[in-house]
């Protein structure tokens, strides 16, 4: 199960392990933290009180410290999966909801034609559609687009980022989400 690490402010910084969270909460690093908890390290014996060390994990910990991830350089890395993801795995010009295995990344402008493999230039498609249109545009092919391209923003690729997302850090992030997000509504 991973754990959500956001700075002391609340921006984003990474996934992490609940046993690299531990490292956290035992250096004093968390600041705060959110949602249940989702695991319990229980340590040595202490000498003097005989009392066990515990360490309880929250789904959500806020650390301190200088941010690693600066949000506004942040790339959002293009991958299938992500891109699959945020599409809902619906082609992009049949509207056909699609096994995983049968999907590919369809260049709107071809690379052919100088199209880039950009967030902004690709879309979900399936392997029939994307075989129909070929090397040409959607224009060129007579086969429109039934939703528009875009790069997602920080927030929504943290959620593309993890498939097993509990419901309280998906709560937290689908606040952050711009209207009109296709994540909202998965």
């Amino acid at each position: 199960m991973r754990v959500l690490r956001l700075s002391g402010h609340g921006l984003p910084q990474s996934w992490i392990t609940s046993e690299q969270a531990v490292l956290h909460y035992a250096a004093n690093e968390v600041q705060w933290e959110m949602g249940a908890r989702i695991a319990l390290f229980r340590g040595g014996m202490n000498a003097q009180t005989g009392r066990q060390s515990v360490i309880g994990v929250s789904a959500i910990i806020g650390t301190q410290g200088v941010p690693r991830v600066n949000p506004f350089e942040q790339k959002c890395a293009l991958t299938n999966d992500k891109l699959f993801l945020r599409d809902r795995y619906t082609c992009a010009y049949c509207g056909a909801r699609v096994m995983d295995g049968l999907l590919t990344r369809e260049h709107i402008k071809p690379q052919g034609q100088g199209g880039q493999d950009v967030w902004t230039n690709v879309v979900t498609a399936c392997r029939g559609c994307n075989h129909r249109k070929g090397n040409r545009t959607p224009e060129q092919a007579r086969m429109p687009l039934l939703y528009v391209p875009y790069k997602p923003n920080l927030w929504e690729d943290f959620i593309l980022r993890n498939r097993r997302i509990l419901a309280d850090q998906m709560t937290f992030l689908a606040a952050h989400l711009p209207e009109g997000s296709r994540l909202l509504n998965q």
